[in-house]
C-alpha cells in the first residue's frame, strides 16, 4: 500500500536554495530573488484568484495557495498568459518552517485562494505534496464518480479539468443548472453575485469571506462555476475546506494556523 501511495503523489520541482528566505527572519544571503520594495514593485501583488479563475490584485491573501506554473516576468507583474501548464493546484499557505518568495524569477508564480472552494471552482485540485490526503481523497471521489476501477492519476485529473475550466479561446467555461441538483461546495453565480451552497443555502462569496446565508430555491437557474469533475467528486463524498466565516455546515472548515 505504501508503494501505491507514494507513486501516486505529484513530483514537485525543488527550488533552488537562494529561492528560500531564511526561516528566522534575517535578510537572504542572495538578496538578488527577492529584490523590490512595496515602492518598487506592484502592491498588492496580482496574485489573488476569483472563483471564476481569473487572478486580481487586492490585499486580501485568503488561506490557501497554489500555482499554474511561472506567470509574471522580472517587475513581477503578470504576463497575458494565465497557466504555462494543465497542473492547476492548490497547497497549504505553510510548509514547515520554508519560507519562499511567492514570485521567484522564472520558476512559479504563488496565487492565493479564499479557501478550497474557491479554488476547486478556478479549477484547482489539491497538491498532491503538501496536501497528499486531499489528493488522494479527490481521486477517490473521482473514481467513485466515474465509476472506474483505480483512482485516476493526477495527470488525467488535469487534463479532463482543464478541458473543462477553458475553452479554445482561453475563457473561463461555465454552465447552466438547476440549484437542486447540485451538491454542497458548489460555487455559483446567482442574481449577479457568486455564492457557495452549502446545507440548502446560499453563501455569498467575498475576499473577506461569506455574507450572511440565503435560502436557496432549489428550482433556480443559476450559472453552475465549478467544473463538473469536481461537482461530481463533491456529489461522491468529497468535502473541501471552506472558510470559517461559512458558519456551521457539512463540510469542513479550514481554519488559520496561528503565526
Amino acid at each position: 500500500m505504501a508503494g501505491r501511495a507514494a507513486a501516486y503523489r505529484v513530483a514537485m520541482p525543488g527550488p533552488a536554495s537562494r529561492h528560500y528566505l531564511p526561516a528566522d527572519g534575517s535578510p537572504p544571503p542572495d538578496p538578488a530573488p527577492f529584490a523590490g520594495t512595496p515602492a518598487g514593485r506592484p502592491s498588492p501583488l496580482r496574485n489573488r484568484v476569483l472563483p471564476t479563475g481569473e487572478i486580481v490584485a487586492v490585499p486580501h491573501r485568503g488561506l490557501l495557495m497554489g500555482n499554474r506554473g511561472c506567470l509574471h516576468g522580472t517587475g513581477r507583474e503578470l504576463g497575458v498568459t494565465r497557466w504555462r501548464s494543465k497542473m492547476w493546484i492548490s497547497c497549504v499557505l505553510r510548509w514547515g518552517d520554508v519560507r519562499r518568495d511567492v514570485m521567484p524569477p522564472g520558476r512559479w508564480t504563488a496565487l492565493f485562494f479564499l479557501d478550497e472552494a474557491t479554488a476547486l471552482a478556478a479549477g484547482h485540485r489539491p497538491c498532491g505534496y503538501c496536501r497528499w490526503q486531499d489528493h488522494r481523497d479527490l481521486g477517490e471521489a473521482w473514481r467513485r464518480a466515474a465509476g472506474l476501477a483505480e483512482r485516476p492519476k493526477a495527470a488525467r485529473m488535469d487534463t479532463e479539468l482543464h478541458a473543462e475550466r477553458v475553452d479554445r479561446r482561453r475563457r473561463k467555461l461555465t454552465r447552466p443548472a438547476r440549484l437542486g441538483t447540485l451538491p454542497d461546495g458548489s460555487m455559483v453565480r446567482a442574481g449577479g453575485g457568486i455564492s457557495l451552497l452549502a446545507g440548502g443555502r446560499l453563501l455569498p462569496w467575498s475576499w473577506e469571506g461569506y455574507g450572511a446565508p440565503i435560502p436557496a430555491d432549489p428550482a433556480a437557474e443559476v450559472e453552475l462555476l465549478t467544473p463538473p469533475s469536481i461537482v461530481a467528486a463533491l456529489s461522491a463524498g468529497y468535502q473541501p475546506l471552506v472558510h470559517p466565516s461559512a458558519g456551521p455546515t457539512a463540510l469542513r472548515r479550514l481554519v488559520p494556523r496561528p503565526g
